[in-house]
């Protein structure tokens, strides 16, 4: 007697299909699972025998053999647990051998017959759905498989319950989709006295989504004003909501089905791996900059991160994603994020300049500083130094403009953005990624313009990648302005925030 169902692998945010097709047949008692299968599918037998037992089951005595198709895609999780017993009681006739058709399953089983919640809930629905199946999943995920859409959903408390539906003893409803819940609290602007000039660069920022650092003595504001950066972006839009929540939703991340459209904040320490922040390890898990998709990654104290981590970032930076490679398979994330990072002048801290200068400079800032990559500073598209803020700023009362009146600002410049890229039928029009063709046609730069531009690519040694990201910046200083051409003054201002590529070098005068 043979039986299958259908479940998914998971590569990257991604569930791909896999045929769980069981088979009984005469032989010597054994329970055999083939298909490349790690170790938690392989215990998936002790599991369901288990479960079989705790419903008063017992499995034959011949020879059970569970093939997972394909057989050269590598299967990681103990979510294969549910289509196997499923297969298997099908196989038995403990249910209808045609109950299974139009259905794929994944969760885990305990030992008493409990469907327990496995990550990926919302990914193996969307897959089940452009299959066109439903999806049986644990009742603690189903809310969360319920953001599919039009997938038909069961979520069954256990494998009891699941067995008297397909009997028709009891009819499970369909799942709710969880709620949309608010994030943390945005911190307001309004906080941070004193640093008006990088809280201008945070708007700039926030309103092209282009990267920044900061980079000042201990107490200056860095952090500060990086934790609000979220609160002046927009909302998480549809598409990027699912995107978002389907990198999450892998990760184990997603509490009943909730989700948010606050966009992700993700602060890792500086001792964080390469694989931490990139993706990796024994199962290729996505990494910080993967779980910040369509969000924030702030990066503390930039100098002690490893370079080899550090330098990991750069190609994610670019491409907006995340490639795993192994020796028998390649994972794919996605890593589209904005870069927030901040650093000290020197290991001191105070750098060569007022009180408690250090008097090791400048050879300590060039070491210190010297620890970040060339290629990586050249990313930053906004380098803003950071005065120690003084007992007369402190004094001040506070701020007249919080987060609400730059928010706004923010959201005018996007919707420009954002309409210019309807127009020229662009999918993603933000200035920050904007390259091409598009980028040309959206700065079209005077005469005046084009030759500061020159000028300081000649004088600083600006790249080429300096180049495009400073016309970039230009493009989202005018958009703040509501100016419709982009101007000397808007190339001037972008100039400035960039980042010296050697020390000593003549400016450029605007």
């Amino acid at each position: 007697m043979a039986a299958s169902v259908v479940t998914v692998a998971f590569e990257g945010a991604e569930a791909r299909r896999v045929d769980v097709e069981v088979q009984l047949t005469t032989g010597q008692g054994a329970f055999v699972i083939v298909g490349l299968a790690d170790k938690a599918v392989a215990e998936s037998r002790e599991r369901v025998r288990g479960a079989f037992a705790g419903l008063g089951l017992s499995l034959p005595g011949k020879r059970i053999v569970a093939n997972l198709a394909p057989a050269d895609m590598p299967k990681e999780g103990a979510h294969f647990d549910l289509p196997i017993a499923l297969a298997v009681m099908a196989a038995l006739g403990v249910i209808p051998l045609d109950a299974l058709d139009g259905w794929a399953a994944m969760g885990e089983l305990s030992l008493d017959g409990r469907i327990m919640p496995a990550a990926g809930a919302l990914p193996a629905a969307m897959a089940a759905g452009a299959m066109g199946l439903g999806l049986i999943c644990p009742e603690a995920s189903g809310s969360e498989a319920a953001w599919a859409g039009d997938t038909r959903i069961l979520a069954p408390r256990s494998l009891v319950s699941l067995i008297n539906h397909f009997r028709g003893a009891q009819i499970l409803s369909a799942p709710a989709p969880g709620p949309i819940v608010e994030g943390e609290a945005a911190k307001d602007l309004r906080d941070v006295k004193g640093q008006e000039h990088a809280k201008r660069a945070l708007e700039i920022a926030a309103a092209g989504g282009h990267n920044l650092l900061f980079v000042g003595p201990p107490g200056s504001g860095k952090s500060m004003l990086a934790q609000r950066l979220p609160g002046l972006l927009p909302p998480l839009n549809s598409s990027e909501l699912l995107e978002t929540s389907m990198v999450h939703s892998v990760a184990g991340l997603i509490a009943r089905g909730a989700l948010t459209r606050a966009r992700p904040y993700r602060a890792p320490h500086h001792s964080a791996s390469m694989a931490a922040l990139t993706g990796g390890g024994l199962k290729a898990k996505p990494g910080e900059v993967s779980l910040a998709h369509n969000g924030v990654l702030f990066l503390d104290e930039l100098p002690e991160f490893s370079r080899q981590a550090l330098d990991s970032l750069r190609a994610p930076l670019e491409t907006g994603e995340v490639m795993v490679a192994r020796a028998n398979f390649h994972i794919r994330y996605p890593a589209r994020v904005q870069l927030v990072a901040a650093m000290n002048p020197c290991r001191c801290g105070h750098g060569g300049a007022g009180r408690g200068a250090c008097g090791k400079a400048p050879r300590c800032q060039l070491d210190y500083q010297g620890r970040v990559s060339g290629p990586m500073l050249d990313r930053i598209d906004l380098a803003v130094d950071m005065p120690a803020v003084t007992a007369a700023d402190l004094s001040l009362p506070p701020p007249v403009e919080g987060s609400a009146e730059v928010a706004a600002r923010v959201a005018r410049a996007r919707m420009l953005q954002q309409a210019r890229a309807e127009e020229l039928g662009v999918g993603d029009g933000l200035n920050g990624r904007a390259e091409g063709s598009f980028l040309e046609k959206i700065t079209a730069l005077d005469d005046r313009g084009r030759a500061l531009l020159a000028q300081a690519a000649e004088a600083r040694r600006i790249s080429a990648r300096g180049w495009t990201r400073s016309l970039r910046l230009a493009r989202t200083i005018a958009d703040l302005e509501g100016s419709g051409a982009v101007q000397r003054v808007h190339v001037a201002e972008a100039l400035a925030y960039r980042r010296a590529n050697a020390p000593g070098e003549e400016g450029v005068s605007a």
